[in-house]
């Protein structure tokens, strides 16, 4: 994942209050449907915090978050990837790049949840927590350049969708 310095230590602040990274549970039975849809486990949660995915599903998956020192090893390519509560928290300059890097880590299916609305937190800087909010409209085409769109579903502030990797350029 692709940030910088300063970035890195806005979100390791952020991270330390133990109010942030939490989401990752809501998006378990989704997950699960996609992965027995799938016929794996090999998963990845992209983005992971405090690793709430990981503790509602019945088995183990990858972690990674690059601000949490636990989770900050390299992941290696796995056939789910799972991206939830983490694109609309990139610095705009670093979105292709986060893009890119979710394309070689995804083997078969991206599982995404993106806010399109202001978080309820603040970075130390005085930034609302997400940096990009822009409406699916906006998100869709970026996304289009690494993978092919599947399904999507929006929803009041937010939107999920499922994409297939493009063979990259």
């Amino acid at each position: 994942m692709k940030f910088t310095p300063e970035y890195a230590a806005l979100q390791t602040q952020l991270h330390q209050r133990g109010d942030y990274g939490i989401s990752g549970s809501r998006y378990a039975g989704y997950v699960t449907d996609l992965a027995k849809k799938l016929e794996t486990r090999d998963i990845l949660d992209y983005g992971a915090g405090k690793g709430t995915l990981q503790k509602s599903l019945p088995f183990p998956i990858q972690n990674y978050d690059p601000f949490i020192p636990e989770f900050s090893a390299r992941p290696t390519p796995t056939a789910l990837v799972v991206c939830t509560d983490v694109m609309e928290h990139i610095e705009p300059d670093c979105l292709h790049e986060v893009l890119a890097d979710l394309q070689s880590l995804t083997k078969v299916c991206l599982f995404l949840q993106i806010a399109t609305r202001p978080a309820v937190k603040f970075l130390a800087d005085g930034r609302n927590a997400h940096l990009i909010q822009q409406p699916i409209n906006w998100w869709v085409p970026k996304l289009m350049e690494y993978f092919d769109l599947q399904n999507l579903s929006g929803q009041k502030g937010e939107f999920i969708s499922i994409w297939t990797p493009k063979e990259p350029k």
